[in-house]
């Protein structure tokens, strides 16, 4: 593929969104010499959050997650997110684990629009590289093409919890039990004084305060869970494996295209890669490439990951106990990780069944007509999924 701008390239490429997936793909048009706007409804980045402290995946390539976004968009993280090898994990049945790697497992940062998180540094470098921010600027239109990296369209999943501040020394911890976290995962993150508690729930969404109250009694007696200041936060997420992301010269990114890890929802490194992609068809001139892009470097993880969250959602309580047990039986926990996130046969043959038992709330992307150019478009669609 090629490095230069070419045709109608030269021209601004409109982008709708500042999250990561957005100004992934506007550092990747700046370095390229190119010139990109984006349009942000908000007054700022990361105002959906409010310091929530998340997860950068790291398990799912041999290679680090930091260094290939440096090397395909130009980023530079290093300096704000924190490496972590260690985390404790509970069972259902209260038994503590310790999970480690001599390689990061993921790297913390804080989202929002304050100073130090992951939004702000990427704003930062956006605006240092030439990058065009509008902000309180809604986009319902890109007549001439561009990206869309709004954000998530529906509730697959939904996250609630507790930003705070304490007294405790950072630590990692997690706990898989549906009494706290149905079909999915609740958490505890510190770091420097700062905390998040959430549970993350795959349905029954209408009790998640329930399960919230259960979450933080957990940590209180588990981990000794200390909060100040707490402020209250929810949001949610979209999983859908569309057939294509592609809706004439508009390319979807990020989660605006269904774009997450359908297992334990750690989507900023697809979403940050799948902006620099689209920004690379963009640049070239060739939007119909960016489909074969992103499914040969996501496609099979994304399939992977839906394989993986339907096994999940039949384990139940006494199936999470096992699980645990077996990574806890591995010396390299990222390795486990990477190992069960890696496309095999089986995998790809179980992919069909995960597909139509994991089914999304949401519609595909992009519209089934060829002229439209609404960026959101609520026309009946056809061609779902992948």
């Amino acid at each position: 593929m090629s490095n230069g701008i070419h045709g109608r390239a030269a021209e601004p490429i409109h982008i709708v969104g500042a999250g990561p997936a957005g100004l992934a793909a506007a550092l990747t048009i700046a370095g390229a010499g190119g010139r990109a706007v984006v349009h942000e409804q908000r007054a700022d980045v990361g105002s959906r959050f409010h310091g929530d402290l998340q997860g950068i995946e790291n398990w799912t390539t041999p290679g680090d997650a930091l260094e290939e976004l440096a090397a395909v968009a130009g980023t530079d993280l290093h300096g704000r997110a924190r490496a972590v090898r260690e985390g404790v994990f509970f069972d259902p049945a209260g038994r503590e684990y310790t999970y480690r790697s001599p390689d990061p497992l993921f790297y913390l940062v804080q989202r929002g629009p304050g100073p130090g998180t992951l939004d702000e540094t990427l704003k930062a470098q956006a605006l240092a590289a030439g990058v065009e921010i509008r902000f309180r600027e809604p986009w319902a239109r890109l007549s001439g093409g561009g990206i869309v990296a709004g954000g998530p369209r529906a509730a697959d999943a939904v996250a609630v919890g507790y930003v705070f501040e304490t007294d405790q020394r950072d630590g990692v911890y997690g706990v898989l039990c549906d009494r706290l976290a149905l079909k999915g995962y609740a958490y505890l993150l510190i770091c420097a004084g700062r905390g998040t508690v959430a549970t993350c729930l795959f349905g029954d969404f209408a009790r998640e305060s329930e399960y919230l109250d259960r979450t933080v009694a957990f940590f209180q007696k588990r981990a000794g869970l200390r909060m100040r200041q707490a402020i209250r936060f929810g949001g949610a997420g979209n999983i859908l494996l569309p057939r294509t992301a592609r809706q004439g010269r508009i390319l979807f990114a990020g989660e605006a295209a269904g774009f997450q890890h359908a297992l334990w929802g750690f989507g900023i490194r697809i979403g940050m890669i799948s902006g620099h992609l689209a920004a690379r068809a963009l640049l070239d001139c060739v939007p119909e490439r960016y489909d074969g892009a992103w499914r040969r470097r996501l496609g099979g993880l994304l399939r992977t990951s839906l394989v993986n969250r339907y096994a999940f959602s039949r384990m139940g309580d006494a199936g999470y106990c096992r699980l645990m047990r077996s990574i806890a039986a591995m010396a390299d926990a990222r390795r486990w990780l990477r190992r069960h996130y890696a496309p095999t046969l089986w995998k790809r043959f179980a992919f069909p069944v995960a597909r139509w038992r994991v089914l999304s709330r949401r519609h595909p992307p992009a519209c089934a007509w060829p002229t439209c150019d609404r960026i959101w478009c609520r026309t009946p669609h056809v061609g779902a999924r992948m």
